[in-house]
């Protein structure tokens, strides 16, 4: 049985029956589409990283870029048949389809740099597509998978589905990666072209900002939200500070000690408060990356100067002493830390 959710998070009962219908219908259609490739031309670009440590807003910021595809709320919806999504969301909202503004102010105004908890709004806002991610792997929850349920991975598949998003847009595909982040080793055997982009944040603001996640989500700091690192089934014994601050550092530590023994080809990692301060740096560092994969990526930048960084006290003293005595416990818990 799910968790509550308040009332902002519920689910669309009515939504949902009628993207299963749409996409038991589109999907079959797509795959008797002879001419779409198997294996994706380009790179893929992966965001993962701890919940709010600043994944949406470099996901918002690489899809305001324009010079990748991405999974938009609009696009999501097709998940069993990416391409058609691909090529509707074109046929709306690409200026080269526009004929006489049949469809103007369809889709309204551009979002802003802002989200609420992980959730974008607007119909060209970027999505966390895990609709289509459960197609291709064994866990519904974002989570570590043990050796044998990494054998269940459909990676032609997954390979195939994003082959088909590059094929329509020209260009490399970026999208979160948190689901399967614990894993990532499994998830390069898959993708073979694949770029990880490990965002990291200060762990006492992150743990502070999720801990709010809690609250906005599921209307109490007592309910877990988000990623369940390996010591998931521990953690959860402890207070809710203590979970929190264990999901943010473990997490972080897990992705950090599973980059390390990958090509550096494959990994690429960004400090929010750096990303946020120069932005036209990481647009540098990236683009020497996906060069080395032999994919073009302009030097000039022309994006957001910088972003505000949001990093400031907003609990009383008691929890603010709280979330620090639970980071230092983390550090006796896990020495490695």
């Amino acid at each position: 049985m799910d968790p509550i959710r308040t009332e902002a998070f519920q689910r669309n009962d009515s939504l949902e029956a009628l993207l299963r219908e749409l996409n038991d219908a589109l999907g079959g259609a797509e795959e008797r589409l002879a001419a779409l490739p198997d294996e994706p031309p380009y790179p893929t670009i992966l965001i993962i990283g701890a919940p709010r440590s600043g994944t949406t807003l470099l996901m918002q910021w690489l899809a305001a870029s324009g010079l990748v595809a991405f999974p938009s709320n609009l696009l999501s919806r097709f998940y069993q048949a990416p391409y058609l999504g691909a090529r509707i969301q074109q046929l709306i909202a690409d200026p080269r389809f526009n004929y006489k503004d049949e469809l103007s102010g369809l889709l309204g105004a551009p979002a802003e740099f802002a989200s609420e908890v992980g959730k974008t709004k607007g119909a060209l806002q970027p999505n966390e597509f895990w609709y289509f991610w459960r197609r291709f792997i064994p866990n519904v929850d974002p989570e570590w998978i043990t050796p044998e349920q990494e054998d269940l991975i459909d990676g032609a598949g997954f390979r195939r589905g994003i082959a088909h998003i590059q094929h329509a847009f020209g260009k490399p595909f970026a999208t979160k990666g948190i689901i399967l982040q614990y894993n990532l080793e499994a998830l390069r055997r898959a993708l073979g072209k694949v770029i990880f982009v490990h965002t990291r944040r200060n762990a006492f603001f992150n743990t502070q900002s999720l801990l709010q996640a809690r609250v906005k989500y599921h209307g109490s700091i007592d309910t877990w939200f988000s990623v369940k690192p390996r010591e998931y089934e521990e953690l959860r014994k402890r207070d809710p500070v203590e979970q929190v601050a264990g999901q943010v550092i473990l997490t972080q530590r897990h992705i950090e000690e599973q980059l390390a023994s990958m090509p550096a080809e494959h990994v690429l990692t960004i400090d929010h408060e750096a990303f946020c301060a120069d932005p036209a740096a990481f647009h540098a560092a990236l683009g020497a990356k996906l060069k080395q994969w032999g994919c073009e990526w302009p030097d000039a930048y022309t994006g957001p100067a910088r972003f505000e960084v949001s990093d400031r006290v907003r609990v009383d003293d008691a929890m603010r002493a709280r979330i620090m005595e639970a980071c230092k416990w983390l550090e006796g818990a896990y020495p490695s830390i």
